[in-house]
């Protein structure tokens, strides 16, 4: 039997494609004329596996946070060293697909990975002493911290012209250095942040 001259279409590779796309060039990038162009099918095609061109983005959005590790929450680890492993686990898959962010902000509507993640969360608090409301609070502040930090960076905000900082603004003589230094100023506001929930979480701690 002779092959496909194509590979068969799946949800895996609409997927995919949405994701790439996403990634290059942001959500507007996406509709179901273009992903199917991309994947060599008929427009019509796609719908046998979505029926919305936001079913695909949810289903993007999860793959994403699939890749959050959330195994911290019921291996025993304490709850500060949970919520701090998990915030950089989940920060660093928001970092390698920052396009989507937006769109998971909405939520987790009915996404499977991200609805375990809550899970997860929100059992690791209440197992360890928080109450069901606080635990609530603390899976939202922690979801607002991280998905922040992943929209964008500070330090590129910032331009490298010197004289434009001169005069006007004395205390950011420095500013157009950042950039430069993009990463390590990313990182420590992100880690300087993180420290300071936490910490502020454990002085509140009920138990």
């Amino acid at each position: 039997m002779a092959r496909p001259s194509k590979p068969l279409l799946s949800r895996e590779r609409i997927v995919a494609c949405a994701l790439a796309l996403v990634d290059a060039e942001g959500l507007e990038a996406v509709s179901t004329r273009r992903l199917a162009a991309e994947l060599g099918v008929s427009g019509p095609s796609l719908y046998n596996h979505f029926r919305t061109k936001d079913e695909i983005l949810d289903a993007a959005a999860d793959t994403v946070c699939a890749q959050v590790d959330v195994s911290m929450f019921t291996d025993g680890t304490d709850w500060r060293r949970a919520l701090t492993d998990w915030a950089r686990s989940y920060r660093a898959a928001l970092n390698a697909h920052p396009n989507i962010v937006p769109f998971l902000a909405r939520g987790p509507g009915r996404r499977p990975s991200q609805l375990r993640m809550a899970d997860a969360v929100f059992g690791g608090m209440t197992e360890a002493g928080w109450p069901k409301a606080q635990a609530t609070h603390i899976g939202a502040l922690m979801r607002y911290f991280v998905a922040g930090s992943a929209l964008g960076s500070f330090a590129r905000g910032f331009v490298g012209d010197a004289s434009l900082y001169e005069g006007d603004y004395p205390h950011l003589d420095q500013a157009h250095l950042l950039a430069r230094h993009q990463r390590s100023v990313d990182e420590g506001a992100f880690e300087t942040g993180l420290q300071a929930l936490v910490d502020g979480l454990a002085a509140r701690f009920p138990g």
